[in-house]
């Protein structure tokens, strides 16, 4: 499945969420669609577990 399918699967079940079920839903949709999002690059591998807790300069202090 493409990227476009997928995005468009996920666009229209926000929709669906926001329609029936208001903001509160949507944004509750989207939040755990976020979580998913991640938990899946996590577990392709596409993700390590240190990116979320490293430092972005480890070899420099400011002052």
């Amino acid at each position: 499945m493409s990227n476009a399918v997928i995005g468009l699967i996920a666009g229209m079940g926000l929709a669906f969420a926001g329609y029936f079920g208001g903001f509160g839903a949507f944004l509750l949709v989207a939040a755990l669609g976020a979580i998913g999002f991640v938990v899946g690059r996590f577990l392709d591998g596409d993700l390590d577990p240190g990116d979320f807790f490293r430092g972005r300069d480890r070899g420099e202090r400011r002052r």
